[in-house]
């Protein structure tokens, strides 16, 4: 495993197909899917074992309650996956 901090992720972020609309607060590449945002482990391990051809997922913004962004009042979110043909779909909703 290879850990990288970066000070500024907008170069990654383009270089990994992720569009401001998708943007959160963080980017990982993981068994090389990207993960953007606060996405719930729960999901990058159903990522991992269903390995569908996306080029990962996402929860954009910071919305309160998903993982790390704990609080009140909790926002409904959805992780989304996406591809580099602009296509998304909603993989999860919390």
């Amino acid at each position: 495993m290879k850990t990288e901090y970066v000070a500024d992720l907008t170069a990654t972020k383009i270089n990994h197909g992720v569009t401001p609309d998708l943007a959160g607060c963080h980017t990982a590449v993981v068994e090389g899917y990207v993960i953007e945002g606060h996405v719930p482990a729960r999901e990058i391990y159903r990522l991992l074992e269903e390995r569908p051809a996306i080029v990962g997922l996402s929860v954009p913004g910071m919305p309160v309650g998903s993982p790390g962004m704990e609080g009140t009042p909790v926002e409904h979110y959805q992780v989304l996956t996406f591809d580099r043909n602009g296509r998304r779909e909603v993989y999860a909703s919390y």
